[in-house]
């Protein structure tokens, strides 16, 4: 089927409104066979919101998702079926799966999903439900959940004990009010925080190879620029990195993941990232008194051996799975330099300058702009101050 959808809803009633597509022909007419796996996908849908395992099975081959399911609080599960390729032994759908989070989610999180379907004896059911090519896996896919609920956050995880999960909680907890005491409460001030169980779980959520979060702690996945009705981020955690770090270290981690859920709707393009992971970072530094050759090892290093930074990193140098050293001299840097804006001008004045930057509708001329109404500055002399700033702390 192509060029038309329709959400399958777990509510009850069918969407009346048809997604748009960009073609100018007419949409072609529904064949029974759509209008039949709809109906199927709206059934499962219903089961899965509602708890109802026997009607879940009725819709196909039973899968332990369901049972995986079981603690995660639901507040919505929907399909859209977007393509049905028949095949010799039924059909192959192509769907995006929406579902909303019970108390944390603004809107529902769409990821795409494919199912192998079986017609026999004039009915469709569900072979197979996985990830469709190049997306995510959904956490229930790798085994029970357990969910443990903090009193500013929900907790994940996969093979691990509760016990465990809520220590993820108190620390998620502390993170909360740090990151408004800082940016403000114009965010719900909640997260959700999974944790799967190894790297290689962690990469799977994430659609990459594990090699790429070797040594990463944890990463915010979300919408950036969102305008207030995005769903809430997903702080996931990689617990063979995470467990290795102290008790500051833990926390700092979780204070930094949750500044960028508060921000995630003044992050836009124009952002770069030396001042969003910058910005993240002095957060989760803020009040600890780290020191900066405590909290910047790797361009302490660097100073030291006359290796002195001459400009802002670019987006480049945060990439996971370049060196090592580099990445964490960008993270560093960018610290750095929300900490220098904080000293020198304020705390309300870093904020302000993070909200400009990331309001300005193109990444060209955003912090230029921002430097100028904010502080009066022209790029070539905020870096000649960064740059003296970070000689005279790391030298």
């Amino acid at each position: 089927m192509s060029g038309r959808a329709r959400w399958v809803r777990a509510a009850g009633a069918l969407c009346a409104a048809l997604l748009v597509g960009t073609s100018c022909s007419a949409p072609a007419p529904q064949d029974s066979a759509t209008a039949a796996v709809e109906d199927l996908l709206e059934r499962r849908a219903a089961a899965v919101l509602d708890r109802d395992e026997a009607a879940y099975a009725a819709t196909g081959r039973p899968d332990d998702e369901f049972d995986h399911l079981a603690q995660v609080p639901l507040g919505s599960w929907e399909y859209r079926l977007t393509r049905l390729d028949r095949t010799r032994a039924g059909a192959t759908a192509t769907a995006a799966l929406a579902y909303r989070i019970e108390g944390h989610d603004r809107a529902p999180v769409t990821v795409r999903r494919t199912l192998d379907l079986t017609h026999r004896d004039g009915r469709w059911q569900v072979a197979a439900e996985r990830p469709a090519p190049d997306a995510g896996e959904q956490l229930w896919e790798q085994g029970a959940v357990t969910a443990v609920r903090g009193e500013r956050s929900l907790v994940l995880g996969v093979g691990q004990g509760e016990r465990r999960l809520r220590r993820y909680a108190a620390l998620a907890d502390r993170a909360v009010p740090a990151v408004q005491s800082a940016w403000g409460r114009g965010w719900p001030g909640r997260v959700v925080v999974l944790v799967p169980d190894s790297t290689q779980d962690m990469a799977g959520l994430l659609g990459a190879a594990a090699s790429a979060y070797q040594g990463i702690a944890a990463v915010t996945t979300g919408e950036a620029g969102g305008d207030g009705q995005a769903p809430a981020d997903r702080v996931i955690v990689n617990p063979e990195s995470y467990d290795l770090l102290g008790d500051l270290g833990k926390q700092v981690v979780l204070t930094h993941e949750t500044t960028h859920v508060a921000t995630r709707a003044h992050t836009s393009d124009a952002t770069p990232l030396w001042l969003s992971e910058g910005f993240a970072d002095w957060v989760g530094y803020r009040g600890t008194g780290r020191t900066p050759e405590q909290a910047a090892p790797e361009l302490h290093r660097a100073v030291r051996a006359g290796r002195a930074p001459e400009r802002l990193p670019d987006d480049e140098a945060f990439g996971f799975a370049g060196d090592a050293g580099r990445l964490a001299r960008a993270y560093e840097s960018g610290w750095l330099a929300c900490r220098m804006i904080a000293e020198r001008h304020g705390e309300a004045a870093l904020v302000d300058f993070y909200r400009k930057v990331g309001a300005h509708p193109r990444r060209a001329g955003a912090v230029a702009g921002a430097l100028q109404d904010v502080f009066g500055l022209t790029p070539e002399a905020f870096t000649r101050e960064w740059r003296d700033y970070v000689r005279r702390a790391l030298g």
